[in-house]
């Protein structure tokens, strides 16, 4: 199946409704972590899918493709270390903690795969 925008991506949909989640699970986060917790984590999160839509734009150049593929997976990782910290400090229960790492931990795979394979999904020059 040819992709023809990065909504389309299997990888950017996962990345989308993981962003939703964590922004309604953090509502109930104490009042007092609004500038802090909250907001890093999620802006984390709303990162992976805006970097991995940079990426897609970047496609003609498969170091910059990479580079902003890369970026995603970072947001990935300090996603993963915010929802940790929730963990931490009781405001997930175990169970929502371990749902929401591996869904993380499977998108950095995806993005793994898109990355080792990145010159498959970037596009000729040709045209410009």
């Amino acid at each position: 199946m040819k992709v023809n925008d990065f909504r389309e991506l299997e990888v950017y949909k996962k990345a989308f409704e993981l962003q939703q989640e964590i922004f309604d699970l953090t509502r109930r986060f104490p009042r007092e972590e609004r500038y802090s917790l909250t907001d890093q984590i999620r802006r984390s999160s709303r990162s992976i899918g805006a970097n991995l839509a940079e990426a897609w734009k970047k496609r003609r150049y498969p170091a910059h493709f990479v580079s902003k593929l890369t970026d995603s997976d970072g947001e990935q990782a300090e996603t993963i270390h915010w929802l940790n910290t929730s963990l931490a400090c009781g405001y997930l229960t175990e169970d929502i903690h371990q749902e929401l790492m591996n869904r993380c931990e499977h998108i950095g795979r995806m993005l793994g795969t898109i990355i080792r394979d990145a010159r498959k999904w970037c596009v000729s020059p040709k045209g410009i």
